[in-house]
């Protein structure tokens, strides 16, 4: 995937699309991850918004 993002580049206020880049993962895949996260997931409407911090915590294994 080209649009890879690091760490730095990911916003505060992060969407699906976010998780997929970061993750190297695909749309399905970042969707499923939405419907039972391990970190805080807010669902405006049809829009998931993931918090960065919450969602690293996730990522590095950290309760």
């Amino acid at each position: 995937m080209d649009n890879k993002l690091t760490r730095e580049e990911l916003p505060d206020v992060m969407t699906v699309k976010d998780v997929q880049h970061f993750l190297e993962i695909g749309r399905r895949q970042s969707y499923e991850l939405m419907e039972n996260p391990s970190f805080h997931v807010v669902k405006v409407g049809k829009l998931y918004k993931i918090s960065k911090i919450s969602f690293l915590r996730w990522f590095d294994g950290e309760k």
